[in-house]
C-alpha cells in the first residue's frame, strides 16, 4: 500500500514537472529586455526616418510604463525585395522578439513573414499590407478612409468655390497595397458627391518622374481640366514643375490654380500646402502609427494571440488655413532632412 502511495506521489511529482516544463517553454517572457528587429525595405524617405526616430523615441516612454526596455536591430533591404526577406531571416538568425517590416513588395514579402511566424517570431507588418502570407498584425495608416476624407473635404472646397471639377488623377504603384486604397477612396467620393470627373487616371509606380511626364502630357490631352488628385505629395516637386510648365501652378485664389488634393504631406507637399497651392492633404501620420506598432509589439511578445489583426490609424485633414496648428506633423519635424 505505501509502495502504491509513492508510486502515485512519483507520478504526480513527475506529471507537475512536466506541465511545469511545458509552460516555462511555452509562455513568453514578460521580464527582461524586448528585441525588435526592424526590417526597412528602404530608408531615404524622412517619413521612414521619422517612423523609426518615432517608435525608438516611444519605446523608451512605453518601456518604463510597462516596466521593459526595449531594443532595436535595424536592417534595409534598398528596394530589393529578395534582400529584404534575407534580412528577416538574419533578425530570426539573432533570436528577435518580433519582426516590424514594411514591404516593398506587398507580395514577395510573404515568403519572410512566413519564415517568421515558422520560427515562431510575432511579426508586423508596418504602412504596406503583404497580399499574400498574412502577418500576426498589421499596423498603419487607414488608406482607405483617409483617401474618402480627403477626396469628401475636397468636393466640399469645390461646391464652396463654385467649381465643377474635371480631375486627373495620379495614382500610385498597384503593387502597394495603400495605392489600391487611395484610388477607391478616390473614386468612392467621386461617385457619393458628384463634386468632379476624373479624365484621367495617370499609373506612376511611385516614381516621380512619372508623375511629371504623366500629368504633362493629360494636361495636354485635357487642357480643360482644373483639379488634380496626388496619390503622394513625396513626388510633388516633379507634381509642381508640370503644373509650371503648362502655366497652372497658382496658389488659390489666383485664374491659374489647379484645384489639388494630396495624400501624404511630406516634406515635399508640406510647404506647397502651407503657401496655398495644395488646397487640402490627408495627413500620412507617422506619430500615432509608430506609437501603435511599439505597443502591439509588446503585446504580441507578452503572449497574446493575433492573427493578421489590423491597427489603422485614420489620419488628419490639412489645409493652408490649418496646417500651423496640427502637431507632429514629420514633414514640419524633418524638414532639414
Amino acid at each position: 500500500m505505501f509502495k502504491r502511495k509513492w508510486l502515485l506521489i512519483v507520478a504526480a511529482i513527475l506529471c507537475l514537472t512536466v506541465f511545469a516544463g511545458v509552460s516555462a517553454i511555452a509562455a513568453p517572457s514578460k521580464t527582461g529586455p524586448i528585441t525588435v528587429g526592424l526590417a526597412w525595405n528602404v530608408k531615404d524617405d524622412s517619413l521612414i526616418v521619422a517612423w523609426e526616430d518615432y517608435m525608438v523615441a516611444y519605446s523608451k516612454e512605453y518601456g518604463k510604463k510597462i516596466g521593459r526596455e526595449y531594443k532595436w536591430i535595424i536592417n534595409v533591404a534598398d528596394r530589393d525585395p529578395s534582400r529584404q526577406n534575407a534580412n528577416i531571416e538574419d533578425l530570426i538568425a539573432q533570436n528577435v522578439d518580433v519582426i516590424i517590416t514594411r514591404a516593398e513588395d506587398s507580395a514577395a514579402i510573404g515568403a519572410g513573414i512566413k519564415a517568421a511566424k515558422d520560427a515562431g517570431i510575432p511579426i508586423i507588418t508596418l504602412d504596406r499590407e503583404s497580399s499574400t502570407e498574412k502577418p500576426n498584425a498589421h499596423v498603419g495608416s487607414d488608406g482607405l478612409t483617409i483617401s474618402y476624407n480627403t477626396a469628401a473635404g475636397f468636393a466640399k472646397i469645390l461646391k464652396k468655390n463654385k467649381i465643377k471639377g474635371l480631375a486627373i488623377e495620379l495614382e500610385g504603384d498597384l503593387l502597394d497595397m495603400n495605392a489600391i486604397a487611395f484610388h477607391d477612396g478616390w473614386a468612392k467620393a467621386e461617385k457619393e458627391f458628384g463634386a468632379w470627373k476624373t479624365v484621367a487616371v495617370i499609373p506612376t509606380e511611385w516614381k516621380p518622374e512619372k508623375f511629371g511626364s504623366g500629368l504633362t502630357n493629360a494636361l495636354l490631352a485635357h487642357p480643360e481640366a482644373n483639379c488634380v488628385f496626388v496619390a503622394s505629395d513625396f513626388a510633388f516637386d516633379a507634381v509642381r514643375a508640370a503644373l509650371e510648365k503648362a502655366g497652372r501652378y497658382a496658389v488659390t485664389g489666383k485664374a491659374k490654380h489647379m484645384w489639388t488634393a494630396t495624400i501624404v504631406c511630406s516634406s515635399a507637399g508640406y510647404p506647397a500646402l502651407k503657401a496655398g497651392y495644395i488646397d487640402i492633404t490627408g495627413v500620412w501620420d507617422a506619430w500615432p502609427v509608430s506609437v501603435k506598432a511599439v505597443e502591439v509589439a509588446a503585446r504580441l511578445v507578452g503572449g497574446e494571440k493575433m492573427d493578421n489583426q489590423y491597427f489603422r490609424v485614420a489620419g488628419r485633414l490639412a489645409t493652408p488655413e490649418n496646417i500651423d496648428s496640427l502637431d507632429h506633423i514629420y514633414a514640419r519635424d524633418y524638414a532639414t532632412q
